[in-house]
């Protein structure tokens, strides 16, 4: 399957070092050889850099590894495709406006009958994926539910959690879903995080050789966030999410959480 890499800081910081080595994951020490792609927020607006190529042999992430660009939340994606060929309109991640936010999403897994049991009308695929089809019937949900209005953040994400847990149904659902100011993570069998902050110390990655002092790149107040499908680096303890389990970051602090349970489950999808 695919893996997913996303950041969540409280002062704008680059993700280079994670970076480098989930790119190798992406054709060299690893399957995932099938595109990428990467999304900056910049205040409201946001930059996005992808390629159907292997990550681990591509100009453009390399140029992104090279390239510290700084953001307070990051979106990455490399693809195993299991759905859909391979091209760019299905390279994650998939950007959507709504509310007037450029809505980040990204997926790991895969479902089933999603076409029959997610049926959409408002946001339409450009792709073929299973991802982008799942993303769009979460827009649609939204949509529906809050029509023009956003709702406060904890009712905003704890009915985005219902509704992962809903898709989670059809198959395997790790997900990432930003809009720049909150990161959202829900994990359906393997999804881990880490939060760093002062005391900082060394990280040497798994995937490249490649070691970091964060104490001589950050200072007392910083904190950033990392989530990632499989643990970056080696000398660190990475905290493993459960099946059903969510968090909602901002400014690299996990402000809410929960376990989604079967009795918590929406209703089937409103059809049209």
């Amino acid at each position: 399957m695919c893996e997913l890499l996303a950041m969540s800081a409280n002062v704008p910081t680059d993700i280079c070092f994670s970076f480098s080595g989930l790119m190798q994951r992406g054709g060299n020490t690893g399957p995932h050889k099938d595109g990428w792609g990467i999304t900056f927020y910049e205040g409201k607006g946001c930059r996005s850099f992808k390629d159907p190529l292997p990550s681990a042999h591509s100009p453009i992430a390399e140029l992104v590894t090279n390239y510290p660009i700084k953001s307070e939340a990051v979106v990455c994606h490399i693809r195993q495709a299991n759905s859909g060929a391979v091209c760019l309109e299905n390279t994650h991640p998939f950007v959507r406006q709504m509310w007037g936010k450029n809505w980040t999403y990204a997926h790991n897994g895969q479902l089933a009958d999603h076409l029959t049991q997610l049926k959409i009308k408002y946001h339409i695929p450009i792709g073929t994926t299973d991802s982008e089809h799942a993303f769009c019937w979460i827009l649609d949900q939204l949509h529906i539910e809050f029509a023009e209005k956003e709702p406060d953040e904890k009712v905003l994400f704890s009915y985005v959690a219902k509704l992962c847990e809903r898709i989670n149904q059809l198959g395997v659902f790790n997900l990432i879903l930003s809009d720049g100011d909150h990161l959202f993570a829900y994990c359906s069998n393997n999804l881990h995080w880490i939060t760093r902050k002062a005391p900082f110390g060394e990280a040497s990655l798994i995937d490249a050789e490649m070691c970091v002092d964060f104490q001589q790149v950050t200072t007392a107040n910083d904190i950033v966030t990392v989530i990632a499908t499989r643990p970056l680096t080696n000398d660190e303890s990475w905290h493993k999410m459960s099946c059903g389990q969510w968090h909602l970051f901002k400014l690299g602090v996990s402000i809410a959480c929960g376990q989604t349970e079967a009795e918590e489950r929406i209703p089937p999808a409103q059809t049209f």
